[in-house]
C-alpha cells in the first residue's frame, strides 16, 4: 500500500443466518455501504470471499467483509458509537449468525 497509511484497521467478516439467500446478502451489502458515510473512516474495502485456490490456510466461509481505516484509535472508538453505525447494527444484525470482527494497529514507518 502506498501514500499515507492509516493508524488503525477494523475488518469485520459476517456470516448470514441464511447464506443461500442472495437477498440476504444483498441486504448486508447495502446496510455496509451505509457505514462508508461516516466522516471518520479514512479508507474501506466492502468485499466477498474470492474465488483463490483452495488452500488449508484461507477461510472463505463468511458472506461479506468490511474492512475501514482510521486515523487514530479515537476515531474509530467514535465510529463504534456513530448514529449511522448503530442504525446499520439495528437494520441488520437479523440477518447474520455470526460476525468476527480483527482491529489492528499499524506498525510500519
Amino acid at each position: 500500500m502506498q501514500g499515507t497509511l492509516s493508524h488503525l484497521s477494523h475488518h469485520v467478516y459476517f456470516w448470514l443466518k441464511n447464506p443461500a439467500s442472495s437477498a440476504d446478502k444483498a441486504r448486508l451489502l447495502q446496510g455496509v455501504q451505509t457505514l462508508t458515510a461516516i466522516p471518520s473512516i479514512t479508507g474501506f474495502h466492502i468485499g466477498t470471499p474470492a474465488a483463490t485456490e483452495d488452500r488449508e490456510v484461507i477461510d472463505s466461509s463468511y458472506a461479506v467483509s468490511w474492512l475501514a481505516f482510521f486515523a487514530s484509535e479515537a476515531d474509530e472508538q467514535g465510529y463504534q458509537v456513530h448514529p449511522i453505525h448503530l442504525k446499520f447494527i439495528a437494520d441488520c444484525e437479523d440477518l447474520w449468525s455470526k460476525v468476527v470482527v480483527y482491529d489492528s494497529l499499524n506498525t510500519a514507518g
